[in-house]
């Protein structure tokens, strides 16, 4: 499929209090994940790493000269793409594995990426049928309890497996700010994907009811407040928001 390269990849958009939203411009909006750039007073952290089909680090660089984490919510492709551009990379322990040897089938690429899911090519020769991610071997690892501190913000660590075994999430608690990854976001939630355990998706979407949540910066799509996740988990385990055929469903919505 003939397509341009595009001029340009990320759009990077001011959200409040410190946070700002990176996007690739270029990937469908149902599957381009959320890239999340949050300033602190001794360092700043970014939360998942797009695609990684181009340059990454020097968008945020110009966000920053902060000290920077950069943490993978999940193992997903569209999550931890990025990743390898970074010094410091921390992730679930369940997950390191596939940090270090990521392949097509192990980041799901094989379910997801196609022709389908780009409006323009990242550069000349791409073919989404040889695309993977490469190799960013874990510096660190976070689990259940931990703490991100930034020096005057505070992020505690929620792991919430379902969607995958090393899904976590970053709650604020002085602000009720949660980052959420792919464990909950408004749009098609997804315990089919490769490695997915629904039971323990239930359990952990089950958890995200009882937080202090205000607002959701979710892996995907808009963010919310927490009426409507309470609404979305509702949706979910009563049946709703699932997708019966991906492969008709993204051929059908294509970017």
């Amino acid at each position: 499929m003939s397509k341009p390269v595009a001029r340009d990849w990320y759009e990077t958009i001011a959200i409040s209090d410190g946070v700002t939203l990176v996007r690739e411009l270029h990937v469908a909006r149902w599957l381009r994940c959320n890239i999340w750039h949050i300033r602190g007073r001794d360092r700043d952290v970014l939360i998942d790493a797009g695609m990684g089909l181009r340059p990454l680090k020097p968008e945020i660089a110009a966000l920053s000269g902060r000290p920077l984490t950069a943490i993978a919510s999940h193992s997903h492709f569209d999550h931890m793409g990025g990743l390898h551009e970074f010094e410091t990379r921390f992730g679930h322990p369940l997950e390191a594995h596939i940090h270090s040897n990521p392949s097509r089938d192990n980041t799901a690429v094989g379910q997801f990426v196609r022709a389908e899911t780009f409006t323009a090519w990242p550069c000349d020769g791409f073919e989404p049928e040889t695309y993977q991610v490469r190799a960013a071997p874990l510096t660190g690892h976070l689990d259940e309890g931990d703490v991100v501190d930034l020096g005057d913000r505070h992020f505690q660590v929620f792991h919430l497996p379902g969607h995958s075994p090393g899904s976590i999430a970053l709650f604020e608690q002085a602000t009720g700010v949660l980052f959420s990854g792919d464990v909950v976001y408004n749009g098609y939630l997804f315990d089919t994907v490769y490695h997915s355990d629904p039971e323990a998706y239930v359990a952990s979407l089950n958890r995200l009811k009882e937080l202090p949540v205000t607002t959701v910066h979710a892996g995907h799509n808009r963010s919310f407040g927490r009426d409507k996740m309470i609404s979305i988990i509702d949706e979910f385990l009563a049946g709703g928001r699932r997708m019966a055929d991906l492969d008709a469903w993204i051929t059908s919505h294509n970017a």
